[in-house]
C-alpha cells in the first residue's frame, strides 16, 4: 500500500518529514513501547503510536521504518519533529484511536 493510500485511509495530515507518496509499505506495526518496536519491526513498516517523544522517532529511523503516525490527534513534541526532519522520517497525525487506525489499514490489505 503507498503511503498516500494510507494518509487517505487514516486521515491523517503530514506534519513533518520528506514526502514521499509513492513509497510502498508492506507491513504496520502497533506500539507505544519502543522495545516492542525494536523487538519486532520489520524494516520498512509504518509504526503507528501514541507515543510523541522523539525516542519515537529515533526508535522508527534505528529500526529502518518507512514512517509514524500519531494516533488520537495526538501532536509531536516539537523535538519530535526536529528529529523527523534530521532523519528525513515522515510523520502523520491522525484522529482516529490506534485501535481504528489499525482496522482500516487491516481491512485495506495492510499486514502486521
Amino acid at each position: 500500500m503507498r503511503l498516500q493510500d494510507i494518509k487517505v485511509q487514516l486521515e491523517a495530515e503530514q506534519v513533518a518529514g520528506s514526502p514521499r507518496p509513492e513509497l510502498e509499505i508492506k507491513e504496520a506495526c502497533a506500539a507505544d513501547l519502543m522495545s516492542d518496536v525494536l523487538a519486532s519491526a520489520r524494516p520498512g513498516s509504518l509504526l503507528l503510536t501514541g507515543l510523541t517523544h522523539p525516542q519515537a522517532v529515533r526508535v522508527a529511523a534505528l529500526a529502518s521504518l518507512a514512517a509514524v503516525v500519531f494516533v488520537q490527534g495526538k501532536e509531536p513534541l516539537r523535538d519530535t519533529l526536529v528529529a523527523a526532519e534530521e532523519s528525513g522520517l515522515p510523520l502523520f497525525v491522525t484522529q482516529l484511536s490506534l485501535f481504528e487506525s489499525c482496522g482500516r489499514l487491516y481491512q485495506a490489505g495492510l499486514r502486521g
